[in-house]
């Protein structure tokens, strides 16, 4: 099954990007690479134990088993050592991509209380997005009943677009909510 958000960028989004920014070839228009979800646990150093819902809820989000990130260097302030597990993180490719991004956009980001829409500041230059939640619980595979500790993440959108000019027409035509300011 071809994921609803490819087809529709396929049919709708190619052709309007061409038209808007001029590409000769269909090559050259921007798209998604790849998505990455990244939950840091910093108290996972005191207790280990919260790893393990972390990783739980992050694979249901996602659909996908993700990576426990473990410490490159011990830092003594911190009471961290190195190879102490610290996070888990998770890269989405293909139409479990398309299928995530689509969810993010029509269910879990409307779900935010007192929603008014994505920043336009989190380009990093080069065409890559970066969105923060502050807890799991937009997302509808998490139940709240089994949630012991709210844990925010960073979603990080990477697209083949040079400029953030074109990679934000690439998410507007997407459905991205972007703020009215």
């Amino acid at each position: 099954m071809k994921a609803r958000l490819r087809e529709f960028y396929a049919k709708a989004v190619v052709p309007a990007l061409m038209k808007e920014f001029g590409y000769a070839n269909v090559m050259a228009v921007p798209k998604i690479e790849k998505v990455t979800l990244n939950v840091g646990l910093g108290e996972a150093t005191q207790n280990p134990k919260l790893m393990d819902p972390a990783v739980n809820e992050l694979a249901a989000i996602a659909g996908q088993k993700p990576v426990v990130t473990k410490a490159k260097k011990s830092i003594a302030a911190f009471k961290l050592r190195e190879n102490m597990s610290i996070g888990c993180m998770v890269t989405l490719r293909g139409d479990r991509m398309y299928e995530f991004i689509d969810r993010l956009m029509n269910v879990a980001l409307p779900r935010v209380r007192d929603f008014r829409g994505v920043s336009k500041k989190s380009f990093d230059g080069r065409g890559n997005y970066t969105l923060g939640v502050k807890d799991q619980l937009i997302f509808p595979e998490i139940d709240y009943n089994k949630v012991e500790k709210l844990k925010g993440m960073n979603i990080c959108i990477t697209t083949t677009a040079r400029t953030d000019a074109e990679a934000m027409a690439l998410l507007k035509m997407m459905g991205m909510p972007f703020r009215q300011n």
